[in-house]
């Protein structure tokens, strides 16, 4: 009996670490159901440079930005190789990664970040999809081909010297620490900026963080402390690989790969602050043939996210992402586990997700956009995704996101994200989500199963969901959607209508298994609802129909 407990404790502990199922390159290509292009991998010359032999100094006080140039650079120009971060603290700022160079990072080497803003200067990017300016990266290549950043040590962004806070995201105890740091106040006290310059740029910023209301560089470099940089950013560059490192601590997102190919992301620890803004962790924006496996986030704001940029230079870049697999990653805290969206306007195709375990995430696979973006997203599977703990919704499909998070703060309106039903005319401008396929997904413990929301001029085109079994409070929500299938679905719910079906056709919920004590399984209503076959045996006093809804609509 000892020994069957000690067994199963391991297998617990195993399970939660992410490995048990840890995956090589050859399995990868495994069970995907599109043709996925073989990515092309990285190769480096045998030669191997210290950054110590270029005059770093280790400790954390000296900064080797220079060092580390010298190393790259001439690395780069003798056709490349390995630059090696020994075990150490090595302070630096900026770093830009050339062609064929492997930036490897020792155990027990930790790369951390200049506080010094003015080792940043602005630079023209691509943030939140949308051309703008910003600081410089601390991590960057641009045009880069054959590159990589690999080994065990930890890559730190210092990004609390930059983000800005709010008070309802931090206990006392850390609030009363962070005021003693210095920094400002905002008027009604309830957020913390490191400085005023950063300050003046929240003031002028009227939705997520590009400041309209200042328009030239000069304007710009007035609040240059708030233009807060991605971390690392890999802008068109081509065979990247991350391997190894721990990605924690960065000002913005974690990792932003833009308009780039044949990637390569394993085995890699992507941590932030619960309560940072903006602390996504994976970004893939405009990115074809990519791999993502055996890795772990815990951060504070979407964790594996899919994106194409936001509305009209979204739309001109035109650039989807397509061609992904993610498999077997272990994400704890995030607003999204795996999330497409908002800004999806050049479209996402092709993707795969499987072997996921999501562990008290906000939202676990999650869907978003909203009117003004465009973009068609299609052709996605996932499959063999385990979740617990997950405070909103499981599946969740969010055609009207305005940037709320999942759990609303105090400075947020849920108001703002409800649905709004008057049509309206279908344009480029009209996002559309069709083809997505959902197998075998698992979650205990958590707030909602299903939540599938479209518009009422592009509904939601083909969900299917099979084989998933959901022990959850509330039960499911289909909205504006045309074509959803529920087969072999169970779901045990404690509170509300289980199934709202509105103003949808072509429902299938037949194969859908309600376990609750409470009266209503089934309520329909809207006057555009059409063919629904329901569960066979549904009496007639666990089912509503309302008035408006056309007959014989419901089978």
């Amino acid at each position: 009996m000892k020994k069957s407990i000690k067994i199963l404790t391991l297998s617990l502990a195993t399970l939660i670490s992410g490995n048990v199922f840890t995956q090589t390159i050859s399995d990868i290509y495994k069970n995907v159901e599109f043709k996925m292009p073989a990515v092309a991998e990285t190769s480096f010359p045998n030669t191997t440079v210290n950054i110590k032999d270029f005059g770093a100094v280790s400790g954390g006080i000296v900064k080797n930005t220079e060092a580390f140039r010298k190393a790259i650079d001439e690395t780069s120009k003798k056709g490349g190789g390995k630059v090696v971060v020994p075990r150490g603290m090595w302070l630096t700022g900026p770093i830009v990664l050339k062609n064929n160079i492997n930036l490897h990072l020792e155990d027990g080497a930790l790369l951390m970040f200049s506080r010094d803003f003015n080792d940043y200067p602005l630079v023209d990017v691509s943030f939140e999809g949308l051309n703008t300016i910003r600081c410089q990266s601390p991590l960057s290549a641009r045009g880069a081909n054959n590159i990589a950043i690999t080994g065990k040590g930890v890559i730190d962004g210092n990004g609390d010297a930059w983000r800005y806070v709010k008070k309802g995201k931090m206990t006392d105890g850390q609030w009363k620490e962070l005021l003693s740091k210095g920094g400002v106040l905002s008027a009604d006290k309830k957020i913390w900026f490191p400085s005023e310059s950063s300050k003046k740029g929240f003031e002028n910023t009227a939705n997520f963080n590009i400041p309209e209301k200042l328009t030239t560089k000069a304007e710009l470099e007035q609040v240059k402390d708030f233009l807060r940089p991605v971390m690392v950013s890999l802008v068109n560059c081509d065979k990247v690989l991350l391997d190894g490192p721990t990605f924690q601590n960065s000002p913005a997102w974690n990792i932003h790969p833009l308009m780039s190919s044949n990637l390569i992301l394993r085995n890699i620890t992507v941590r932030n602050p619960w309560y940072s803004q903006n602390g996504d962790g994976l970004d893939l924006e405009s990115c074809k043939n990519v791999l993502v496996y055996n890795n772990t986030f815990d951060v504070g704001d979407d964790a594996i996210c899919i994106k194409s940029g936001k509305d009209k230079d979204g739309r001109d870049r035109g650039i989807p992402t397509e061609n992904v697999i993610i498999k077997n990653n272990t994400v704890y805290h995030a607003h999204g586990g795996i999330v497409i969206g908002s800004e999806m306007s050049g479209g996402v195709r092709n993707l795969h997700a499987s072997d996921c375990t999501f562990i008290g995430t906000d939202i676990g696979l999650r869907f978003k956009t909203t009117r003004g973006r465009g973009g068609i997203v299609e052709n996605i599977w996932m499959s063999n995704i385990n979740m617990t703990g997950i405070p909103a919704q499981v599946i969740g499909f969010n055609m009207f996101y305005e940037g709320n998070s999942p759990i609303i703060e105090e400075d947020q309106n849920a108001d703002d994200e409800k649905s709004v039903e008057k049509q309206m005319p279908v344009t480029e401008e009209t996002p559309v989500f069709r083809n997505v396929f959902f197998k075998n997904i698992t979650a205990s413990n958590s707030y909602e199963a299903l939540s599938l929301n479209g518009l009422s001029e592009m509904n939601l085109k083909n969900i299917v969901i099979k084989d998933s079994h959901f022990d959850t409070r509330k039960a499911l929500t289909i909205m504006d959607a045309d074509g959803i299938t529920l087969k072999n679905v169970i779901i045990k719910y404690t509170d509300g209508t289980g199934a709202t079906i509105y103003n949808s056709k072509n429902v299938d919920i037949s194969g859908l298994t309600l376990e609750s004590s409470k009266t209503l399984l089934v309520k329909i209503v809207g006057n555009k609802t059409k063919s629904v076959r329901l569960p066979s045996g549904l009496s007639a006093d666990k089912l509503y129909v309302s008035k408006d809804v056309p007959k014989n609509a419901v089978k």
